[in-house]
């Protein structure tokens, strides 16, 4: 009987541990519904972002991702943000999706700018920047791809131009 009683006050034990990090985990993360000041942004691209992502300025979190949908006339991504409504954005204001750190999760950085004339509640925040893609730079690193050489020809690298072959039927040999 005695291993019973054990059982159960360690059953016990790890509910309580539980039940005190889900309350530590729900007060300092901030849980809201977003009850803040909604504004739109539109995105050529939204990859990393999700429901719940910060909304930062100046890496300080100030609101979350409300939603996120794609508009089917423009196939633009419009992304619905939650502001602390004590914030007022002016009409310069810059929305860019940023990363933290090289391999961290992405967020979305305001830069307010410095007109007088603000958003109103519900309005659309202009000036968007799409996020760096990581990839595309990887990939053009590792082949060499560019722009300028994308139309089939690569570049050897040595800078001089390739000597011209020997004529036909010539013993002569190929100028160097």
């Amino acid at each position: 009987m005695s291993r019973n009683a054990v059982e159960t006050v360690m059953g016990a034990v790890v509910l309580v541990v539980a039940a005190v990090f889900l309350f530590f985990a729900y007060t300092t993360t901030k849980v809201t519904a977003g009850t803040g000041t909604v504004y739109t942004a539109q995105f050529s691209r939204v990859d990393g972002i999700r429901d719940g992502t910060d909304v930062r300025i100046n890496g300080i979190k100030v609101g979350q991702v409300v939603s996120l949908t794609l508009d089917p006339k423009e196939f633009v991504a419009v992304v619905r943000l939650s502001i602390d409504p004590a914030l007022k954005l002016s009409k310069e204001t810059i929305a860019s999706i940023k990363m933290s750190g090289l391999l961290g999760d992405k967020f979305v950085d305001l830069e307010p700018g410095y007109d007088d004339d603000f958003i109103q509640p519900g309005g659309r925040i202009e000036h968007t920047q799409a996020p760096f893609d990581l990839e595309n730079a990887v990939g053009q690193l590792i082949f060499g791809q560019t722009k300028k050489d994308s139309g089939g020809s690569k570049d050897t690298g040595g800078g001089a131009p390739a000597p011209a072959p020997a004529p036909q039927g010539s013993n002569a040999p190929a100028p160097q």
